[in-house]
């Protein structure tokens, strides 16, 4: 993952320092955090908790209120340090940070008279390692509505770019897998080419792999055929549009079609790789060469942070 510019640090953290995102299982996995190392420090002593959510301006942390926090946090005046552990992958060591808090109070959590979800409020900004791991998914979900219907077309190039293993990959269709070939991805749709009768595809259901590196990566993404395309020059192949069912569309796609899409406009001399108009609905346009990519004013987020999902349990992110 490619370390973000300064300034990328700073829209993040004025775009989305009031949206507080829930640690699902998902989350955790695609933020990489290291649940066992998150604790919190004060008065010298150390309390394990379980992250509950957080943004740019505090955190809800699942604590044991018989512990004796209570009393620490009493005689600290309610001060106390939040200890963050994220595991990167282009990094051999966790990457750690404390974040000095207080606590604005707490309320039994899930009606447990031994746990209790503790507010904690910021006392300054977050270091830049929360803003950026953070921001990425904030970035990638507010794109992916707003670019959704942004194709991008498969070459070698591109390939190389989003670390695609192949453009030969598979469908699967009531679990049997079909040969295919990538045409073009966006967030909640892709083009395949295949072998086939058009009338027995049309509006059948399909679940396409896609397979990258660095990380290695692999996506199972579900979805729905849609009306067929003629392949010019070949009577025996077909161009199927698949609809992505976007609940199941993962975290981690999202973030790197986002990342690719943002250094694509970012990059004066970079070259337009994407299409407007429903990967769905519109025809291949005819073979030209890449223009220039058009840059898109951010747009400013209503608690478009990813969906809430019950708070992994206390033992666990």
């Amino acid at each position: 993952m490619a370390i973000l510019p300064k300034q990328k640090i700073v829209e993040f953290y004025e775009r989305f320092k009031s949206i507080d995102v829930t640690y699902s299982k998902e989350i955790i996995q695609v933020t990489g955090l290291v649940a066992n190392q998150v604790h919190l420090k004060c008065v010298g002593d150390f309390w394990p908790c379980v992250i509950y959510s957080s943004s740019f301006q505090g955190a809800k942390v699942v604590v044991s209120i018989k512990s004796g926090i209570l009393q620490k946090l009493e005689r600290a005046n309610n001060m106390v340090s939040l200890r963050f552990c994220f595991k990167k992958a282009d990094k051999s060591n966790p990457v750690t940070f404390f974040v000095n808090t207080k606590s604005s109070g707490y309320t039994s959590y899930g009606g447990s008279e031994d746990m209790g979800l503790f507010n904690l409020q910021f006392t300054q900004r977050p270091p830049d390692d929360l803003i950026e791991i953070m921001g990425r998914i904030l970035d990638a979900n507010v794109n992916s509505t707003k670019r959704k219907d942004e194709r991008i077309i498969i070459n070698n190039d591109i390939m190389r770019k989003l670390s695609i293993v192949s453009k030969d990959t598979v469908v699967f269709m009531q679990s049997v897998p079909r040969n295919c070939i990538l045409r073009d991805i966006s967030f909640f749709g892709a083009k395949v080419i295949m072998m086939g009768v058009s009338k027995f595809l049309e509006g059948k259901e399909t679940s396409l792999k896609m397979e990258f590196d660095e990380p290695k990566e692999t996506f199972f993404i579900k979805g729905k055929f849609s009306r067929a395309e003629p392949v010019e020059g070949r009577k025996d192949l077909i161009a199927m549009p698949v609809n992505f069912d976007e609940n199941t569309v993962p975290m981690s796609y999202k973030i790197r079609l986002n990342d690719f899409l943002s250094q694509t406009r970012a990059d004066s001399r970079g070259t337009e790789t994407t299409v407007k108009g429903s990967p769905m609905d519109r025809k291949p346009p005819a073979p030209a060469k890449p223009v220039a990519a058009k840059t898109e004013p951010a747009e400013q987020p209503s608690n478009n942070a990813p969906a809430p999902e019950p708070a992994p349990e206390a033992d666990s992110s």
